[in-house]
């Protein structure tokens, strides 16, 4: 059988055929014409022949003309090959007496029992429209209603047109009827109970997100009470009591904040923190011993510890004799003289020396060259050997950042241990930058086995005043000659059994990096800073008459 606007050969149409409502509008006018009740059961309308007995060979006017119908939008349209049939009436609600075209159907709904059927005019269907699930095409601009489209309800609750009675003489108005119901009941109590939902979400959002809100303001205010709020502090400069704190090298504000409140200095760290930042040049509060009183303000505590008067420090020069540091001690310890000496003497091994250093019976003290230069705190209350330990603690890390125990191989000595000797007496012996990498020089020149000079002797004042506890620079011959000493370089060829002094980083890294110019001889001739110095002995004697010249000789 040849179905209706498909042409000889076609299957027969089928609801979800993809061809079905193509071509544009036209195919929805084509399609209007099968719009009668079609539930797979024969029905007949006086007026209508039935679908089957159509063809294009039966229909006298089917000669692919254009003959005009309206939209219902009010303007004429044409739709082809329908010649001969614009008076032909199938049922209410299709073509009118008029023959003109009132309504276009809605396409079947998929979830519709029903939908595999063309349903009657003023059956209501789900408006797909601009959605994924519209099928067939959108009805045309002048086609759509403005209000929301709902959402589709499941077929068993929908009240179909076919089955409410579509077709009669009240169709339009039922179609009406049927779309306000609809909206009453089908759409509106979805939306009611997607609102209640999202009503509820919102709800436990809002009180989620508010607790966080009060979360995060009580911690914000806390933490601006804690860094920016008014902080517990002392008044006034402190009472009669006093105490001694260490500031350890490399402490900031908070640190030093945290040790004074320990220490009963000051109420809280962070008032001690803001008086700091609000007081020019108190950042550059030094590491150190501060003797300060008790419960302090914050201010007063600072102004304090810029004063140099309450800072209880040891300073060791470069150079420095233990001697001299050990006195420097007991002076800021308010111990008696030469306690921190006996302390050394007893206790070296615990201080912390390297390995290599040595403790030979010739040596005259195990902790020379060991007590680095720099500021150390020393302060009443604090032990000699905790100060003691500070200095030789710097010393072993400087000089194993150095490697001296690689190095000495390399400049001819037997070990590190003799390494921080001739820097000793380069130190000892040299008064400028410049001077101590030549001096440096000399005296490997002069241990040479090679050196017929001097015969290996190094001849240094400083090894004898060393021994003596002096730094006298005028020793007759007749004295050096008779002491029999092994620091008196002048009779012992050599290196003295051990340092003569601290020697700092510039003498040290010299003693490492020495010249290579064939310096053998040196003299301070003008007895004080200008060492002038010399590679023969002609030359030596002629810088000696130099010096005899200006000391007046």
């Amino acid at each position: 059988m040849t179905e209706y606007g498909r042409g000889p050969g076609s299957e027969p149409w089928h609801p979800e055929d993809p061809l079905y409502g193509d071509g544009g509008w036209g195919g929805q006018q084509t399609q209007a014409g099968r719009q009668s009740a079609y539930d797979g059961r024969p029905q007949q309308h006086p007026q209508t022949p039935q679908y089957g007995d159509w063809s294009q060979e039966q229909q006298p006017g089917y000669d692919g003309q254009q003959h005009p119908y309206h939209d219902g939008s009010g303007q004429q349209q044409f739709d082809q090959g329908f010649a001969g049939h614009t008076q032909q009436h199938f049922h209410q609600g299709g073509w009118d007496a008029t023959g003109t075209h009132g309504h276009v159907p809605y396409a079947a709904d998929p979830g519709d029992p029903y939908g595999q059927q063309p349903v009657a005019y003023g059956g209501e269907q789900p408006d797909f429209y601009g959605t994924e699930d519209a099928y067939p095409p959108p009805e045309p601009p002048g086609r759509r209603r403005p209000e929301p489209e709902p959402e589709p309800e499941p077929a068993a609750e929908e009240e179909h047109a076919f089955l409410a009675g579509g077709g009669g003489e009240d169709d339009e108005e039922h179609q009406l009827q049927s779309r306000r119901e609809r909206r009453g009941k089908g759409g509106k109590k979805p939306v009611k109970s997607k609102k209640r939902r999202t009503g509820c979400a919102c709800m436990v959002v809002v009180l989620v997100f508010g607790g966080g809100l009060a979360g995060v303001g009580y911690f914000g205010y806390q933490f601006y009470q804690n860094r920016f709020g008014t902080a517990p502090d002392y008044a006034g400069d402190g009472i009669s009591e006093t105490v001694t704190v260490e500031i350890p090298k490399g402490a900031g504000g908070w640190e030093i904040g945290r040790r004074l409140k320990e220490a009963g200095v000051v109420k809280s760290a962070e008032a001690f923190v803001h008086a700091q930042t609000n007081t020019p040049g108190a950042d550059g509060i030094q590491a150190g011993a501060y003797l300060l009183k008790k419960e302090m303000s914050a201010a007063s505590a600072v102004r304090l510890m810029l004063d140099p008067r309450s800072q209880n420090n040891v300073v060791v020069t470069p150079g420095e004799r233990n001697s001299g540091v050990y006195a420097a001690i007991d002076k800021k310890l308010e111990l008696s003289a030469g306690t921190t000496k006996k302390v050394a003497d007893k206790q070296y091994k615990s201080l912390g020396l390297p390995a290599w250093a040595q403790n030979s019976s010739e040596v005259k003290d195990r902790l020379e060259g060991f007590l680095f230069p720099g500021t150390y705190p020393a302060a009443k209350g604090m032990k000699p050997e905790s100060v003691l330990k500070q200095m030789v603690t710097l010393a072993k890390q400087k000089y194993a950042a150095y490697g001296l125990t690689e190095k000495a191989k390399a400049l001819g000595l037997d070990n590190a241990f003799q390494l921080v000797t001739v820097a000793s007496l380069v130190q000892a012996e040299g008064k400028t930058h410049d001077d101590f990498r030549k001096m440096a020089e000399v005296v490997y020149n002069r241990l040479k086995p090679t050196n017929t000079e001097t015969n290996r002797l190094l001849q240094f004042d400083s090894t004898y005043n060393y021994l003596k506890g002096t730094s006298n620079i005028h020793i007759s011959e007749r004295e050096i000659n008779s002491n029999t000493s092994p620091y008196n370089t002048y009779r012992h060829p050599g290196l003295p059994p051990g340092p003569i002094g601290n020697p700092g980083e510039d003498a040290l890294k010299a003693t490492l990096n020495p010249t290579h110019d064939g310096w053998i001889y040196f003299v301070a001739t003008d007895g004080t800073n200008n060492t002038e110095f010399a590679k023969t002995y002609s030359e030596f004697l002629e810088l000696k008459d130099k010096f005899n010249a200006n000391a007046g000789n």
